[in-house]
């Protein structure tokens, strides 16, 4: 894994607690051993932005999941904006499949393939649960091209 200058101190697993939830894949987790609060993105997750519909729903039941809540951070990479990039976990359940079981979240679609949750993605269109009750939302990524980002 290549690592930028910035991540001096880096820990590829740690446990901590949530302190704060951006969005439905965002968060932040104050490290167990002290230090600043690390920005996470969950890992094969892709959820709406949060001026999208769904979003705010979306953000809602992943601070309901874990927001206080310890969890441990398993880092695989880092984004061009400085977050890392992980699995979370939360008693031992990964929660960016819960987030895509609940319907909260799209499985994240690679250049190279279908990430970890597409199966639990298509159960939770079926089910029509969460962003899919309607039937055909909109996707972060075409949102993101058409109308550009909420920030």
């Amino acid at each position: 894994m290549c690592l930028p200058a910035f991540a001096v101190g880096y820990r590829p697993t740690f446990a901590g607690v949530v302190d704060y939830v951006a969005d439905g894949d965002t968060l932040h987790v104050i490290p167990a051993q002290g230090g600043q609060p690390v920005k996470v993105r969950i890992h094969g997750i892709d959820a709406p932005e949060i001026c999208q519909s769904g979003g705010a729903s979306s953000r809602a039941a992943l601070a309901r999941r874990v927001k206080g809540q310890q969890v441990v951070v398993h880092a695989k990479s880092y984004d061009q904006y400085g977050r890392t990039i992980a699995r979370v976990t939360l008693g031992g359940e990964d929660i960016g499949e819960w987030m895509v079981k609940q319907g909260n979240a799209w499985a994240y679609y690679y250049r190279v393939g279908s990430g970890p949750y597409t199966a639990y993605q298509r159960q939770a269109q079926a089910a029509h649960r969460g962003v899919f009750v309607s039937g055909d939302p909109m996707a972060p990524s075409l949102f993101r091209r058409q109308h550009g980002s909420c920030h």
